[in-house]
């Protein structure tokens, strides 16, 4: 009878504990800022098996995924990015954790500072992005027609 190995319950990559239940490309994807696409790509760059379980990594495998997200930006092109253009630097980068909450609250500030449209929207709670207000997007117990009274 084979013995089986033990899990890791937990595996902590760029501060943020993942499943070590899941295979590592749908455990990656509990890191704030990598979605399937940003998670495939890292484990081939790591070059560590994706539908292996995370718990069962070696500890190398998984350094080695440490680094490549440490390192994600600066190895793939542009477009791949979540950051194509800082508005600070001018660079492309890729944001992960926590970072990515940061970066968008100082991004709606920054909006609403210099009064623009999307940022006098975000004041309002209105929708940003060119939908339509009339009939959707409504807040609040009034909705509906009021008739008069007679």
């Amino acid at each position: 009878m084979a013995q089986e190995e033990e899990i890791k319950y937990f595996v902590r990559i760029s501060n943020t504990d993942l499943d070590g239940t899941k295979q590592v490309k749908v455990a990656l994807t509990g890191i704030k800022g990598v979605g399937r696409h940003t998670a495939a790509v890292i484990t081939r760059l790591a070059g560590v098996n994706g539908h292996d379980i995370m718990g069962r990594l070696k500890d190398e495998e998984v350094d080695r995924l440490r680094s490549v997200t440490e390192n994600y930006g600066e190895r793939v092109p542009v477009w791949m990015v979540n950051r194509p253009k800082d508005v600070y630097t001018g660079e492309s980068r890729h944001i992960f954790g926590s970072d990515v909450t940061t970066t968008l609250d100082e991004d709606i500030n920054i909006m609403r500072k210099i009064r623009c449209y999307r940022g006098i929207r975000h004041e309002t709670g209105q929708k940003v992005r060119g939908q339509r207000t009339k009939s959707t997007g409504r807040t609040g117990t009034t909705v509906g027609v009021k008739r008069k009274k007679e």
